[in-house]
């Protein structure tokens, strides 16, 4: 089947290297190669020596050795991919035919969905509530697995809304899923992006059919690195591989390098970025406060990103779309996500980008009637 169009993508393909102020981003600020390297301990002298010949088609040793010590699995279980939608991809790929039934969350990120979509897989939507950031309706969810759901998929801290699940109610999906026999594939793009919370546990040491899915695009600070993976059986794998060899085969010696230094050294990295968007979540939220009554939004509890319903505007599309191209602001309609009342706004970058890019959308929001 077809598969359909990324909008997320479509929208922001140009307009984020023309805008001025981008708050529409679901990952922190962005590193530099001498940053990452700085914060490893090294310099870009130590990659002098790489050959560049073909990696190994599940990941260079050194890498899967890292983000399985980083994880507390084996390197067998551990697939480094070109961004966490690779992994999504081959995953899909592997597990799922033409009429399973998976249960999805809504809203939810593109790939998550469409893939198996394409792949003639029958979709049953969850629709996510929360309050205070935390699932409130996860009984609506588990009622909805049974014993003909060949996959549930879902994404906790969860993009766009920052939502996530209590360790109790991560359980409750794991045992539900483990009792009909029901792959559960865990996006886990955000897990270190945290407040006031400890990040869940990886779902693929508690339960044989879980898979994971990780990235270094958002927590991180390195979406040019284009380096994901995915965490599960060995079989999973082997059937990923299988895959892969008709479309990327493997990563660039020189990228898997960089990150293994940015694994091996997780927190050095994560440790200022999150700092950082802690305060700006505090701006955040002092923003939203004062705004109520044009912006109606709960507070992310973890991620970097918000989706507020905007409820004195009429077409949020156009809205968003006049905030680019007039006032140099971008942030992503909700129509991205299948929810046109609202938008994405990120929170992880600069604070003065933030605060001015906040300012310039509340200018331009009509007033309450």
């Amino acid at each position: 089947m077809p598969i359909a169009p990324a909008l997320l993508e479509d929208w922001l393909r140009e307009r984020y290297f023309t805008t001025t102020y981008d708050i529409s981003s679901s990952g922190v600020e962005n590193y530099t190669v001498d940053q990452v390297l700085a914060l490893a301990g090294t310099s870009a002298a130590s990659l002098g020596g790489i050959m560049f010949r073909d990696s190994h088609s599940l990941g260079a040793e050194p890498l899967r050795a890292a983000l399985a010590e980083r994880h507390g699995t084996d390197p067998g279980s551990v697939i480094a991919t070109q961004g966490s939608s690779e992994a999504i991809y081959l995953v899909m790929h592997a597990l799922l035919e033409p009429g399973d039934e998976i249960v999805v969350q809504a809203p939810a990120y593109h790939a998550l969905v469409e893939v198996a979509a394409s792949i003639g897989c029958r979709i049953v939507e969850w629709a996510m509530r929360t309050e205070h950031g935390v699932v409130t309706n996860e009984d609506e969810l588990l009622a909805l697995i049974g014993p003909g759901t060949a996959m549930v998929v879902v994404n906790f801290p969860h993009n766009p809304t920052g939502a996530t699940v209590t360790e109790a109610q991560q359980g409750a999906i794991i045992n539900t899923c483990a009792r009909h026999g029901t792959w559960l594939a865990w996006d886990n793009a955000f897990r270190d992006l945290v407040y006031d919370r400890a990040p869940l546990p990886d779902p693929t040491p508690l339960y044989a059919r879980a898979v994971s899915f990780g990235t270094l695009s958002k927590a991180y600070g390195l979406p040019g690195l284009r380096v994901g993976w995915a965490l599960a059986a060995p079989d999973v794998l082997a059937g990923c591989v299988r895959r892969r060899d008709y479309t990327s085969l493997a990563l660039s010696p020189l990228v898997e390098a960089v990150a293994t230094h940015a694994v091996r050294h997780a927190d050095e990295l994560l440790r200022p970025r999150l700092a950082q968007a802690t305060a700006n979540r505090a701006v955040l939220g002092d923003w939203l406060a004062r705004h109520r009554d044009r912006v109606a939004a709960d507070l992310p509890a973890g991620g970097v990103t918000v989706f507020p319903e905007l409820t004195t505007v009429d077409d949020v599309t156009v809205f968003a779309d006049r905030l680019d191209r007039e006032h140099g602001v971008l942030v992503v309609p909700g129509a991205c996500f299948g929810a046109p009342r609202h938008i994405r706004l990120g929170f992880g970058g600069a604070r003065d980008e933030l605060v001015a890019g906040l300012d310039r959308l509340a200018a331009l929001l009509p007033v309450a009637g």
